[in-house]
């Protein structure tokens, strides 16, 4: 597109949009007294304004009907986690029985891996991204740990070259074919947080399977974001967290997918609880534990609530929008916020070092900035930029498609051009 560098240009781009309405169906956050323009949503999206309403029904039926609330309230929670299956599944490309809600990520990273990394003989590796999000690192260190291996023996981390920032695609099927019948289990994120890169999902998962290896991907950084089709492509597992893309609230529950060929396989190993086992015999409340059919078998607490209806708030906004619309809007937007930056600042102040590539990104800028960087998130916060900063000296930008505004992306790049400047 012939992109142009004016505020008129922008304002023109948001009247053309046929989301702009989206950006009023969420709260955006003030500071100075002012709206701020708020690039954060890789980290925590915004409110939607309908989760107010949605607390309080749950709240109303609560003070109602108390315990009978799971057969009286207007969503029964007995049954409340069923709301998901199908919204989650359009998201993540999926069938109904191959996903659920429940937990927190990094548990369900865990219970994933109880069930899927199952170490024998010779096949005792994980390969994984370098620098992948803390949690995912602790999490498999520890699982590698639990089965009495050692960490340097079998995890493999597939790194940068050197002086590059972004993990080179055949990199990755090259280390899964390195190392063969050695590999049992293939364990990356599906976008990188730090440098916002899209992995391809599907090619990874085929190099996988072809050495024997299971297949799976932590979407924090993905659901909502980017398209998904997490069954056709093949995938063994997948967990996610809702509080980035998918506006869901701080420390929302996650989510969790599970193929068709697994999701009713009962010899699995897993960590059974009581809101696992089939509904049909829950209340019978007898020893043996008998999954629940597809991914409800790997649920074990009862339904968080309140913390759910939130979700179902923000997914109903989603959902009413579909993954096709916000792609759409998000190449544009980020591509326009790519073409500012390019403009305004030379490669010896800021390096993008996001791929260039709209179809190996989603809505993500991740910029090097060369000096003062600390003090350019500063000075952005003081002007009511609200932007992200990672050690050592990166600045993270999301403009989320469903309420960031073209005027929004511009405003930034002024900000950032008026620091430059001075």
């Amino acid at each position: 597109m012939d992109y142009q560098n004016t505020l008129e240009y922008a304002r023109q781009m948001d009247a053309a949009d046929s989301l702009n309405t989206y950006r009023d169906r969420f709260h955006h956050p003030t500071l100075n007294g002012a709206e701020a323009r708020y690039f954060c949503g890789n980290s925590l999206g915004l409110q939607p304004k309908a989760v107010r309403a949605a607390l309080h029904q749950e709240l109303d039926d609560w003070a109602t009907h108390a315990v009978e609330g799971h057969f009286k309230a207007k969503h029964p929670w007995f049954s409340y986690q069923d709301m998901f299956a199908e919204p989650i599944a359009r998201i993540v490309g999926a069938l109904p029985i191959e996903v659920t809600v429940m937990n927190a990520l990094t548990v369900n990273l865990h219970l994933m891996m109880v069930s899927f990394y199952r170490p024998q003989g010779k096949r005792i590796k994980i390969i994984c991204e370098a620098k992948a999000f803390p949690s995912d690192q602790y999490a498999i260190e520890s699982q590698v740990a639990f089965h009495r291996l050692d960490p340097k023996d079998a995890i493999v981390e597939v790194s940068p070259r050197v002086g590059e920032h972004l993990i080179r695609h055949e990199d990755i099927l090259s280390a899964i074919a390195t190392h063969g019948n050695e590999v049992a289990l293939v364990l990356f994120g599906g976008v990188n947080y730090y440098t916002g890169q899209l992995f391809d999902m599907k090619a990874i998962t085929e190099a996988g399977h072809a050495v024997g290896a299971l297949v799976g991907f932590d979407l924090a950084h993905a659901v909502g974001n980017v398209p998904l089709h997490l069954h056709d492509w093949n995938v063994d597992f997948a967990t996610w967290c809702t509080y980035k893309y998918l506006n869901s609230g701080p420390g929302a529950v996650s989510g969790i997918y599970v193929h068709q060929r697994h999701c009713n396989n009962a010899s699995l190993p897993r960590f059974a609880g009581w809101w696992g086992n089939s509904p049909d015999t829950r209340f019978k409340m007898e020893p043996g534990f008998v999954p629940a059919e597809g991914a409800r078998g790997w649920q074990m607490s009862n339904v968080p609530v309140l913390s759910m209806a939130a979700h179902k708030a923000a997914l109903d906004v989603h959902d009413e929008v579909g993954m096709e619309r916000l792609r759409e809007k998000s190449i544009v937007l980020t591509s326009y916020l790519e073409f500012l930056v390019a403009t305004t600042a030379s490669s010896d102040e800021v390096e993008i070092i996001t791929p260039k590539n709209p179809a190996q990104r989603g809505c993500q800028l991740s910029l090097f900035v060369k000096k003062n960087a600390k003090q350019l998130h500063a000075a952005l916060l003081d002007a009511g930029v609200i932007t992200d900063y990672r050690e050592p000296n990166v600045i993270r930008l999301a403009p989320v498609p469903l309420y960031n505004s073209f005027e929004d992306v511009w405003v930034f790049a002024d900000v950032l051009k008026r620091h430059l400047s001075a």
